[in-house]
């Protein structure tokens, strides 16, 4: 008997010159509660890009999405959840496999049961390498210090699980590759509401395509569309966002830059002359959905924006040389 092992993508590891890594540093961190529903919950960054988190309550347990970067954000996101609830947390989700989301895991008790994708616990494996990869986003804050073992999933699937809290459905979906080769949506049928992790950005904030791969993006973005009707959606990083205007710039994004940068690659750009020929378009402005941002905080965000997509152009450039080579004038950088 041959076992193959699961089809995990690693993240691409090259950044570019420049490359601005987002603040993920719990420092100063406050949840906000937003109820979009009776009893379901956006717990939402005070600031932008940091992790947003949620709560869904029914009527005999209530089930956290993602966890923090650290254990301490664990254990705070379990006090929000308190003030909002009596009823037992005994479900946490996971949305993507990255420390930012996962390593709070450590902080839930033995009796809560941890869920995500198959291929999300396929990649939670090295916990040094991923602490390694998040700790730019930690800005100097020493809080991986307190991260020593990486709690996976208890309970895997591969496609769909529903969960019933008690008069509630809570279902979760893996559409394959996007941001991560292991990404999970969990819907809320009856609220519209669903959190897409690092899978879906409101308009105007790219994504990091950190498996390089735009087509299988396009592709899982469209079966999710198929499949579910959300009107709300909760970001991993960002404010809330109509469902629909989220998942049309998306696909726009993804489908673009894969052609633009293939175009260029076919007429013999190299990946420098390619990063400067494919400006962001349309970035998010942050006044439109900060009422009051901190002094310099537009122009620092506005040059993450700009970063997101530099990398981007970076990571399909070298998933087309890995896959599609170019005969002919085309230049390596």
């Amino acid at each position: 008997m041959v076992c193959w092992p699961l089809p995990v993508i690693p993240e691409m590891s090259e950044r570019q010159q420049g490359f601005m890594a987002p603040n993920l540093s719990p420092k100063g961190l406050r949840l906000i509660p937003h109820e979009l529903a009776e009893g379901v919950y956006g717990l939402m960054a005070n600031k932008l890009p940091k992790d947003n988190n949620g709560l869904v309550v029914g009527d005999r347990a209530a089930l956290v999405i993602d966890s923090g970067i650290t254990p301490d954000v664990g254990r705070y996101i379990q006090e929000v959840v308190a003030t909002l609830t009596d009823r037992p947390v005994l479900y946490l989700a996971n949305t993507t496999f990255h420390g930012d989301h996962t390593f709070g895991n450590a902080a839930f008790g033995d009796d809560v049961t941890v869920i995500s994708s198959r291929l999300n616990k396929a990649s939670m494996t090295d916990l040094e390498e991923e602490k390694e990869y998040r700790s730019e986003s930690m800005y100097g804050d020493p809080g991986f210090a307190g991260v020593t073992r990486w709690r996976t999933p208890d309970l895997v699937f591969d496609r769909y699980c529903e969960l019933d809290l008690g008069g509630r459905e809570v279902q979760l979906w893996h559409f394959g590759p996007g941001n991560g080769s292991g990404d999970t949506i969990v819907h809320v049928p009856d609220a519209k509401v669903a959190w897409v992790g690092n899978f879906l950005r409101h308009p105007g904030i790219p994504p990091m395509l950190l498996a390089g791969d735009p087509v299988g993006y396009a592709r899982s973005l469209r079966s999710l569309r198929a499949t579910l009707a959300p009107e709300t959606l909760v970001p991993g990083h960002g404010p809330l966002t109509d469902a629909d205007a989220a998942l049309t710039y998306m696909l726009g994004y993804v489908e673009r830059i894969g052609l633009d940068v293939a175009e260029r690659r076919l007429a013999g750009m190299d990946l420098q002359a390619t990063m400067a020929d494919l400006p962001l378009a349309d970035p998010l402005d942050l006044t439109t959905v900060v009422a009051e941002p901190e002094p310099g905080e537009p122009e620092r965000f506005a040059r993450l924006m700009r970063s997101n997509h530099e990398l981007n152009v970076l990571l399909t450039y070298r998933w087309l040389e890995a896959t599609s080579p170019v005969r002919g004038p085309a230049r390596h950088a």
